[in-house]
């Protein structure tokens, strides 16, 4: 009896996830532009709604303001406009600072789509890398999950 219990649980917490293949039957959300804007810059509503992203937290220490925002539009671009695992990456201006975002394929849960992330900054000899999860909200920004 508890194994049917759990059984059911298991199955009720995933009913909700589908990936967003093309097979018969499967409900696909409207895709996002196949290009990022033509200006190169993404719009500053949108990267604050992404609070830091994963260039916030520890792998972040050491880059100054602008190569934040660079790391954080890289994350916006890996997500929103790249096939599954792609690499999105970009350089500091002024330092050796660079890094790259990679997003995986992406999934429903519930009305949202998400992607599953991972951003490494070279900051010198070594690489840190975080990996995360962020879903987009219905404005076109993404929010990280915590």
């Amino acid at each position: 009896m508890k194994i049917r219990v759990a059984l059911v649980s298991a199955l009720l917490a995933v009913s909700g996830c589908t990936t967003l293949d093309k097979s018969p039957g499967v409900t696909v959300a409207p895709q996002p532009a196949a290009t990022p804007p033509g200006s190169g810059k993404v719009a500053a509503t949108i990267i604050s709604a992404m609070a830091g992203g994963l260039v916030g937290g520890s792998i972040g220490t050491g880059l100054s303001n602008a190569e934040k925002r660079k790391a954080l539009e890289a994350e916006y671009k890996a997500l929103e406009y790249t096939a599954s695992g792609q690499k999105v990456t970009w350089k500091s201006d002024g330092s050796a600072h660079y890094g790259e975002v990679v997003a995986a394929q992406p999934y429903r849960v519930g009305s949202q789509d998400c992607r599953q992330y991972t951003h490494t900054v070279f900051t010198g000899s070594a690489g840190a890398t975080a990996r995360g999860t962020a879903c987009r909200n219905a404005d076109g920004s993404w929010t990280p999950l915590t």
